[in-house]
């Protein structure tokens, strides 16, 4: 019953499904690997912030370049405040308004991008605070450049003069001519008039969107490893209960096709003829051979010889 296996076409069927599930388990279970590494990377973040409002701040020189262990550490940094710009678009506790975002010209030279504080509305140059003068000291947690487009970051050009769509040292090299950091610093405690911004998590880190979208994959993979068995498992039972058929005569096997017939065809009766038709037509056929021949002698004698 079970000869069918052996066919051709039964041996494709196996190799794609013994390919096949193995593929799936192994794509979902990289997937699901990715989810948890998301979740990994959110309580180290979590850690990291609670261990930061502890820690004392050290210097930014040290915390450079920004990467997973620096992410959200507490750095100081001295200097003089320069050039101020806007962040439009920026949501705090589920309400709209823009970032205050102040150079800090540092003592060894570069210049360090300072988020000073939040306030709510249209970004507007009016209702921002001035920095304070002279020499001032700052202390924030470390942040790396934001990348357009991601985290909520607005990608939107063509904004007026003195705002940036991104905290980024591509972005603020067309605005200013300073020598940047990689990197910028959101105060723990915001100047007088604004909120502080919290820090934020490492991008592709974290329970984003894109976590659960890897979530989403795992299930899609294991989803498609189940319905390769199913489907195996119905075509098998199909060509169980078709042999079956066929042994017990319910279904007949498939058979060779007979040749055609290359002899002489024979005409065979009309459909609906009966046997004392057939002789009749038989019998009518005989006298009238038989009558010719006397016919052509009656013919003969009649004419006259000269």
């Amino acid at each position: 019953m079970y000869r069918f296996l052996l066919t051709p076409r039964w041996w494709g069927i196996n190799v794609f499904v013994l390919l096949a599930i193995p593929f799936c388990v192994l794509m979902g279970s990289w997937q699901l690997s990715r989810f948890e590494a998301r979740v990994d990377d959110q309580r180290t973040a979590e850690a990291q912030a609670d261990s930061a409002r502890t820690e004392t701040p050290r210097p930014l020189a040290e915390m450079l370049p920004v990467d997973k262990a620096t992410y959200g550490k507490r750095v100081t940094a001295s200097g003089r405040y320069g050039e101020q710009l806007l962040v439009p678009d920026r949501e705090l506790d589920g309400r709209r308004g823009f970032y205050v975002l102040t150079l800090l010209r540092t003592d060894g030279g570069r210049t360090l991008p300072v988020v000073r504080g939040w306030l709510p509305g249209t970004a507007d140059a009016a209702k921002a605070p001035a920095p304070p003068a002279g020499e001032v000291s700052v202390t924030g947690a470390l942040q790396a450049s934001e990348t357009p487009g991601d985290n909520g970051v607005s990608a939107q050009g063509g904004l007026p003069p003195g705002q940036t769509g991104a905290i980024s040292t591509a972005s603020l090299v067309n605005l200013v001519d300073d020598d940047l950091y990689d990197a910028w610093v959101t105060l723990g405690t915001a100047d007088s008039g604004m909120t502080a911004v919290p820090a934020s998590a490492p991008s592709g880190t974290g329970l984003d969107l894109k976590a659960f979208q890897n979530l989403g994959y795992t299930g899609e993979w294991f989803v498609f490893a189940g319905f390769v068995v199913f489907m195996w498992f119905r075509l098998l039972r199909r060509e169980i209960e078709f042999a079956r058929d066929a042994e017990l005569g319910i279904t007949e096997p498939d058979a060779p096709t007979p040749p055609e017939t290359t002899s002489r065809e024979t005409t065979s009766p009309e459909v609906g003829s009966s046997p004392t038709a057939e002789a009749e037509t038989e019998a009518e056929a005989e006298t009238h051979a038989a009558a010719e021949p006397a016919q052509d002698a009656d013919v003969e004698a009649s004419t006259p010889v000269r």
